[in-house]
């Protein structure tokens, strides 16, 4: 995956832990992941496996595929720019 990409996608994480109110400590005990891991994810400086994708999109009641789409409408915009 591309750093632009990663990027996208940790801003897609932090939008919507915030759109619920979540501090990352908060996602990251419902996601199981060490909070220092969903910082460097919404930074964009971790390439994220698919399991803690996972783990992240359920603990947030998201689908998967939303965040993807959010990601990919969010490159779109930043190569528009």
């Amino acid at each position: 995956m591309d750093a632009a990409f990663i990027k996208a996608f940790g801003a897609v994480i932090k939008k919507q832990r915030e759109r619920y109110l979540l501090t990352q400590q908060q996602l990251a005990d419902r996601a199981r992941i060490h909070r220092t891991y969903i910082s460097d994810i919404e930074r964009g400086s971790r390439n994220v496996s698919i399991n803690s994708i996972k783990r992240i999109a359920d603990a947030l009641g998201t689908p998967v595929s939303l965040l993807f789409a959010e990601a990919e409408t969010g490159l779109v915009a930043l190569k528009k720019d």
